[in-house]
């Protein structure tokens, strides 16, 4: 007999969302909600019948209402080579939904008076003083030559947390900037934050500052930032500021406890989508890097706690972490006519039709024009080796999904929000 579990009945889930108010039984839970019990099983049964087809390894899915969990389904396996079931506290490598947490960490200090969004990202990172724009342009030979230019203005804080710094990826598309971020090797994960600073301040900017969307190693830098404020590694400010705070104790770097360890959620070997290789880092060894932008691992109650504090105007179980304005700002559309011109000078515009980026989150502006369901001011993102989160004010409404998945990520989804939003019926 299938299995699913509607309500968090669990003493597991219970204390992890210690947040969440207690609820009654499955059925009158998801009806008083707005749930129906009827279409969350048959969410459960969609999902299963991936794993049944090899194409999900396995999964942990939690979504909440009005500060209760309605729904909490474990799915699949935990290790599928070793036929290990899910559980419910698998622990997972969560990429960059690490850049909601060092956003935040971010507008506390800006709470503080601490730093200003205005500030340039020199005034705390001086190596990034003088950067200089790369700009592509053909001879008459045909051949691609990159001239670098001064900046109109140097990247701030704000740019930062909003990807419209200049920076970019090296690893993901094709330019000659991006070429340079590879010859430089900044991305690499054999650095610290230091280190990566230092190349990075080798390298031009893609874009002139302020005026693209670019997905880029903006939060790194951040995270770089708050250690170089702090006198603190990335790891230990954020335990402190934010993670110990919300009681997120499965949540940081990698996995030092060997108990702990054997909850880590681990993918298929083969991609099924893409035949290749699946690469995920081994969160059970401190990284070099303490990657601000996808270094950080996770759980789906630990991230909900996360999720449900920014719900509630940057408040959970008491503890303020962030002020209601301070949510309200971030989760607000900060790109404004920047979002309608990216994709014409060759930016991958990951928000999508109907959205824009606030600060640290992509940001739902309509109802309408995206490809999924859903409501405006709602505000997500997710994590390239399959993870994702949403949280929908509208309709009270958070939604973790938890995932070592990478080829199937933009499929899942889609998939979730749409059975989510098809399960509620008032």
């Amino acid at each position: 007999m299938l299995r699913r579990t509607f309500i968090a009945v669990a003493a597991l889930a219970l204390t992890a969302c210690a947040s969440m108010s207690e609820t009654p039984d499955a059925a009158t839970s998801s009806a008083i909600e707005g749930f129906s019990g009827e279409r969350l099983e048959a969410l459960g049964l969609t999902l299963r019948a991936e794993v049944g087809v090899d194409r999900l390894p396995g999964a942990v899915l939690l979504i909440a209402r009005n500060g209760k969990i309605v729904y909490q389904d474990t799915i699949g396996m935990q290790d599928p080579k070793a036929k290990t079931p899910m559980r419910a506290d698998a622990i997972f490598a969560v990429a960059s939904m690490s850049k909601p947490i060092v956003s935040v960490a971010v507008m506390q200090l800006v709470e503080e008076g601490r730093i200003l969004l205005t500030d340039p990202v020199s005034k705390y990172l001086p190596a990034l003083t003088g950067l200089k724009v790369g700009v592509e342009k053909t001879d008459a030979s045909g051949r691609h030559t990159l001239d670098l230019v001064p900046p109109v203005r140097e990247p701030t804080i704000q740019d930062l947390l909003r990807h419209t710094s200049g920076f970019t990826y090296g690893i993901f598309g094709q330019s000659l900037v991006k070429e340079e971020y590879r010859k430089a090797g900044v991305d690499g994960a054999d650095q610290t934050n230091a280190e990566f600073i230092q190349k990075l301040a080798t390298v031009p900017l893609m874009f002139q500052p302020g005026t693209t969307w670019e997905y880029s190693r903006s939060t790194d830098v951040l995270g770089a930032l708050l250690e170089r404020y702090s006198g603190e590694p990335l790891d230990e400010y954020l335990d402190r500021r934010i993670l110990k705070p919300l009681k997120m104790y499965d949540t940081g770097f990698w996995v030092p406890d060997p108990a702990k360890q054997m909850r880590i959620a681990k993918p298929f070997e083969i991609d099924p989508e893409s035949g290749n290789r699946t690469i995920v880092p081994d969160i059970s060894k401190r990284p070099l890097l303490l990657s601000g932008g996808g270094g950080m691992v996770s759980t789906a109650p630990d991230y909900m706690r996360f999720a449900q504090m920014l719900l509630n105007g940057g408040e959970l179980d008491g503890v303020r972490i962030l002020s209601r304005k301070t949510v309200e700002y971030m989760t607000s559309d900060q790109l404004g006519d920047v979002r309608l011109v990216s994709a014409q000078r060759g930016a991958v515009y990951l928000p999508g039709p109907g959205s824009s980026f606030g600060l640290g989150f992509g940001v739902r502006i309509r109802t309408g024009e995206a490809v999924t369901i859903g409501s405006a001011g709602e505000f997500t993102w997710g994590g390239l080796y399959g993870t994702n989160f949403w949280v929908d004010p509208k309709e009270n409404v958070v939604v973790v999904w938890m995932a070592q998945q990478v080829g199937g990520r933009t499929y899942y989804r889609t998939l979730i929000r749409d059975l989510t939003y098809g399960a509620m019926v008032r």
